[in-house]
């Protein structure tokens, strides 16, 4: 019942300063805004770029053979280091921390045709593990290579979807149909589902064709592979995993470990790492700026609480003359503090989740590919709602603090 009439007088005060109370209010809701919607585009920009990036594949080492600048063991500089299948086959026995690994061979302006559609792609000859290695995932109703498409050398292929778009037409299944490729016949086995990829190193995916590596070589000739593409068994394990890559090859092709002019290597876990470490530092920024707003909206409660125990202070000096103590004219003004901030932060939560389910509407799916789609994790609602508790409790003490240790003779004079 106590409670109840503090929420009713708090009713009232409001009733009679109607533009004091809206504008204090705001500051809290504008701060809270702030607060939630800034982490909340922090959170989404930072999982549409970890998308980006893994659309290449999640936690991989690109591996090229390049030429030894060091002489070793009597051999001098300038030789070349060319893979094949078997030198990948070679790592994963020798590296127990290797988790996959593939060979690739490419071929480059090679024409496909399905009836009276012809492209020139780029050609892919791969292991089965390079699908999820790069993150290769068929549509429904397809598939990726197998290891019977490999031990066999069998003439199947698989599409990036805009390949299949504008050989079969957008959103169709392919599978199962036949393709001529340089004029040989190959069934088409699945295509790639839509991903985000902004970055590669020899052409995005989606415009690509796949085929086992052993038909490549077979088809092709090709005794060597363009690269290797490995992952470790854990990301904090992908820089030894590399130091062993360049012990074992060079003991293998007969060069110092220590020239790392002898491969050229490119491990995207230091993106990854990059993303962490500069997310993390932007939505700490983004959270002070935010708290700040915070702060200056409590500042602005905080005088509005100083003037209302002033205009208040005949009523105080009564309430104490008939027998209220210091603690319950504190208690007074702090909830009147606190429900100030709450109703603030109620509606700046309100709107707030308002404008992310705007950005999850599908008229915004153009925009969301670029700053991705924002999200009030939990974390950010209850760190938030502690720092209003701060805000408020800061807000508010003080002011009621005065109003409590007010002389009840001296306010009866106002």
């Amino acid at each position: 019942m106590y409670y109840l009439k503090l929420v009713g007088q708090f009713y009232q005060d409001m009733r009679r300063q109607k533009l004091r109370t809206f504008l204090t209010m705001f500051g809290i809701c504008w701060g809270t805004i702030a607060v939630v919607l800034l982490l909340a585009f922090g959170v989404g920009l930072e999982a549409r770029s970890r998308q980006s990036m893994h659309g290449m594949g999640t936690n991989v080492v690109i591996l090229w053979g390049s030429k030894t600048t060091m002489p070793f063991e009597g051999m001098g500089i300038g030789r070349q280091i060319r893979f094949r299948q078997e030198d990948a086959e070679y790592l994963e026995r020798k590296i127990p921390q290797m988790a996959l690994i593939s060979a690739e061979y490419s071929k480059w302006n090679v024409k496909i045709i399905y009836k009276k559609n012809a492209r020139s792609i780029t050609l892919k000859g791969v292991q089965p593990s390079f699908g999820e290695l790069r993150n290769i995932i068929p549509e429904q109703g397809g598939r990726f290579l197998n290891d019977l498409d490999m031990q066999h050398s069998r003439r199947t292929i698989f599409l990036g979807n805009k390949l299949r778009d504008a050989l079969f037409g957008e959103g169709s299944n392919p599978a199962g149909r036949v393709v001529m490729l340089g004029g040989v016949p190959y069934t088409v086995v699945g295509v790639l589902q839509k991903k985000t990829q902004n970055s590669n190193y020899s052409g995005s995916d989606e415009n690509m064709a796949l085929i086992p590596a052993s038909t490549f070589r077979g088809s092709y000739g090709h005794r060597y592979a363009d690269n290797l593409v490995y992952r470790a068994v854990d990301p904090d394990l992908s820089e030894l995993v590399n130091k062993d890559v360049y012990r074992e090859l060079g003991r293998r092709f007969k060069f110092d470990p220590a020239d790392k002019e002898a491969l050229s290597l490119w491990d995207t876990t230091e993106g990854d790492r990059f993303i962490k470490y500069f997310f993390m530092g932007f939505k700490a920024f983004l959270a002070i700026a935010g708290v700040f707003t915070l702060l200056v909206g409590g500042i602005g409660v905080a005088n509005i609480m100083y003037v209302v125990v002033r205009e208040r202070r005949r009523e105080v000096g009564i309430k104490m003359a008939l027998g209220a103590t210091g603690k319950t004219i504190l208690m007074q003004f702090m909830v009147e503090t606190f429900l100030i901030v709450a109703l603030g932060a109620g509606v700046g939560f309100g709107f707030s989740a308002a404008v992310v389910q705007v950005f999850k509407l599908p008229i915004m799916s153009n925009v969301i590919i670029y700053v991705g789609t924002p999200t009030i994790s939990p974390a950010v609602a209850l760190g938030t709602m502690l720092v209003l508790g701060i805000v408020g409790f800061s807000a508010g003490y003080a002011p009621a603090r005065r109003a409590a240790r007010m002389d009840p003779v001296r306010a009866l004079e106002f």
